[in-house]
């Protein structure tokens, strides 16, 4: 009942790679970036227990498809998720979404009519403004990073990782996340997906944030280095029915971060009665 990806699917955007894991009730895991989904790979065990869980990498992600020409901007994301709960027949799955994995189940949901059990946000893109002075400054000068040498685009990736890290995680953890952008189709992805985001997909779905069709948690971790604590509470606002609470000492990337922590929340608002 571990992470694997030993499924490919076909999308209107490439082949993606999948797995699923478990028996129970639907529930999806959406990841952010530069992650993949197997950020997800500590708690995807424990929710096996109780759960159906699946995960896929997202286009431009992981073992997906990282073409030169390829879009990986979250409109195309969006559309990916609905195809994958089509594949999968997932009428009404439990949704856990994490960094961009908001914005893309967002779109799904808000703008492709995708129908979820409960939802829940963590530490997640889904408001403007978002993207740091380095993330613009990357999406205006892609050619000039994809031409860095090997050694320094890795040193690039690891400082760009660790930005969003507040503890420390396993060192072959933090391998494997550095690992998918290293090759050279990884690396070109890496640097397109700067130029390729556009706060346009978030405004999109913005003022359809009440319109949410499922009961809500948002959950945060409260030193997150990139997107801060007061975003999640303006998004809270905007989501009136959620619920929110926050993981103190926990950075961006709670599921690697405090693994126990994430599940605890996650298992009280999954068995809470409706």
């Amino acid at each position: 009942m571990s992470w694997k990806l030993d499924e490919t699917v076909e999308t209107s955007a490439g082949t993606v790679a999948a797995g699923r894991s478990g028996s129970g009730p639907a529930l999806m895991l959406a990841h952010g970036r530069p992650w993949s989904s197997f950020s997800w790979h500590r708690i995807i065990p424990d929710l096996a227990r109780r759960y159906r869980v699946h995960w896929y990498d997202m286009p431009g992600y992981g073992r997906s498809d990282k073409g030169a020409e390829q879009r990986t901007s979250l409109d195309v994301q969006g559309e990916v998720f609905a195809e994958m709960l089509a594949h999968w027949d997932l009428e009404q799955p439990i949704v856990v979404a994490h960094d961009f994995g908001g914005a893309t189940t967002l779109r799904a949901h808000l703008l492709h009519g995708c129908d979820f059990e409960r939802y829940v946000l963590m530490n997640v893109v889904a408001m403007r403004p978002w993207g740091s002075e380095f993330f613009d400054h990357v999406g205006r000068h892609v050619d000039a990073f994809l031409g860095l040498p090997p050694h320094i685009h890795r040193a690039v990736v690891e400082a760009y990782i660790k930005g969003a890290i507040v503890n420390d995680i396993a060192p072959g953890d933090f391998e494997r996340l550095v690992e998918p952008w290293l090759a050279e189709e990884g690396r070109g992805s890496f640097y397109r997906q700067f130029a390729q985001a556009d706060e346009k997909y978030t405004a999109e779905v913005e003022p359809a944030f009440g319109d949410i069709r499922c009961p809500v948690k948002i959950i945060w971790g409260k030193d997150d280095p990139w997107i801060p604590l007061e975003r999640g509470k303006a998004l809270h606002a905007l989501i009136p029915q959620a619920s929110f609470e926050t993981l103190p000492g926990v950075g961006h990337l709670p599921q690697l971060e405090a693994p126990d922590l994430v599940l605890e929340r996650l298992n009280a608002f999954l068995s809470r009665a409706l």
